[in-house]
């Protein structure tokens, strides 16, 4: 009997044991699911907190750009004039004011107004801003003097690049428009980025790679430089430095013809052009926004290149020099907008009318060729100096414009028409 009892006891015993285990299984559960919950909930939490704080970040930078920003031209002074080398010089401007200056969007440009002597009216050029925009006490730009043509060697070498290089010295004051363009890196987007730089084109993209890296961003940046040889290549030890001290950075500079001192893997990376050959052989992938300057050649090149590989139009960001690189690399990137169809072209206040044909760039070269005046600045649809109001007929856009220009007015230096058309010039 005791013996069964015993057995009986031992019995209830486990199934107690079993069920404290089983009761306490599940409270277990429900504190894990709990912390899982808690932990989920914490995470969703800090990324709300995060998108808010962005949020925040952007508004608060909206309201400092439209605080700081100003209408029309402003005065500036040339406070350090530096030269890197290749005929190719830094400027770095401050407010005459010294009040503090709006932040841009890293590749857009300035629009100076230049009182250059012998001129008979101030000439209006564009240049880009060649560092970040987390420099609130100045502006940097680089230029490049602009030689005579090869094939022109008598005839004379660039305007505004001669006079920023040799009328232009420290203290002077110049007449300057707020930053405004609409090739400029997404900062907001950490998606992998690539930047193409051309010669003197790499000022945009520089801004933008010091940007990336001056804001601690750990977006993967891959930075494509092409020049000639050693000669050209300037801001050389910045690169390397940004190469060597950022992991997310990759930098590739080809050298066309290096010279027998060039070392490459040294000095360069690459002895070729700038390519999308080269990029199918470097990057992993063709999943980058591509962001690129350079001359028409090269853009030609790779934006053609780069839609070939698949690479979708809205991650192709371009800036081209010029009106013929601008009309090039549009019909590269959309088959362009140009047509034979014969369209007479009038301009009312000049009394003339004359045929348009597809072998002109613009309308303004339409007018420049038969006489007409229309004043200009940048001719790549940047500075607006070129606006003319449309009085009858249709124009299209050779290519996105940084300038605003209203309804009823065209962009001449980047315009072609669409039909039979009555301008104001």
């Amino acid at each position: 009997m005791n013996e069964t009892v015993s057995a009986f006891q031992l019995a209830v015993v486990a199934i107690f044991v079993l069920l404290a285990l089983y009761l306490a299984m599940l409270a277990f559960g429900r504190v894990q699911r709990y912390r899982l919950t808690e932990k989920l909930a914490a995470a969703e939490l800090a990324g709300f907190r995060a998108e808010l704080d962005l949020v925040i970040e952007r508004k608060k930078q909206q309201v400092r750009e439209s605080e700081l920003s100003w209408n029309g031209y402003r005065k500036f002074e040339v406070w350090r004039k530096e030269m890197e080398g290749a005929d190719i010089c830094s400027f770095y401007l401050r407010p005459h004011d010294r009040r503090d200056l709006p932040p841009f969007r890293p590749g857009q440009y300035l629009t100076f107004q230049l009182d250059i002597p012998g001129q008979k009216k101030p000439v209006i050029r564009c240049y880009s801003l060649s560092d970040s925009p987390l420099h609130p006490d100045y502006y940097r730009l680089t230029i490049k003097r602009i030689p005579p043509p090869r094939d022109n060697p008598d005839a004379p070498p660039g305007l505004s690049s001669s006079y920023f290089h040799d009328t232009l010295n420290e203290n002077d004051i110049i007449d300057v428009k707020a930053p405004s363009g609409h090739f400029f890196l997404d900062t907001e987007r950490h998606h992998p980025v690539v930047l193409i730089g051309g010669g003197i084109g790499l000022t945009p993209v520089l801004s933008m790679l010091n940007t990336i890296t001056e804001s601690g961003s750990r977006q993967e940046a891959w930075f494509f430089y092409g020049v000639r040889n050693e000669s050209e290549h300037v801001m050389k030890d910045h690169l390397a430095q940004l190469d060597r001290e950022h992991d997310n950075v990759r930098l590739q500079v080809c050298y066309s013809d290096p010279t027998e001192d060039s070392r490459e893997g040294e000095d360069y990376q690459h002895a070729e052009r700038v390519s999308v050959d080269l990029f199918r052989r470097v990057l992993p992938s063709n999943n980058y926004d591509f962001y690129l300057c350079g001359p028409p050649p090269m853009m030609n090149a790779i934006v053609a290149g780069l839609e070939e590989w698949g690479v979708p139009e809205e991650r192709i960001h371009f800036e081209a020099f010029g009106p013929a690189s601008v009309k090039k690399v549009k019909e590269a990137h959309d088959g362009g907008v140009a047509t034979d169809t014969a369209f007479e072209v009038t301009f009312a206040r000049s009394g003339k009318k004359v045929a348009w044909s597809a072998d002109y760039t613009s309308i303004l070269e339409c007018a420049e060729d038969n006489d007409v005046v229309i004043d200009f600045g940048c001719r790549a649809g940047n500075c607006g100096t070129c606006k003319t109001a449309v009085k009858e007929g249709e124009v299209a856009l050779l290519q996105d414009v940084g300038a605003d220009c209203e309804k009823g007015s065209c962009l001449t230096c980047v315009s072609a028409p669409r039909s039979n058309l009555v301008l104001d010039a």
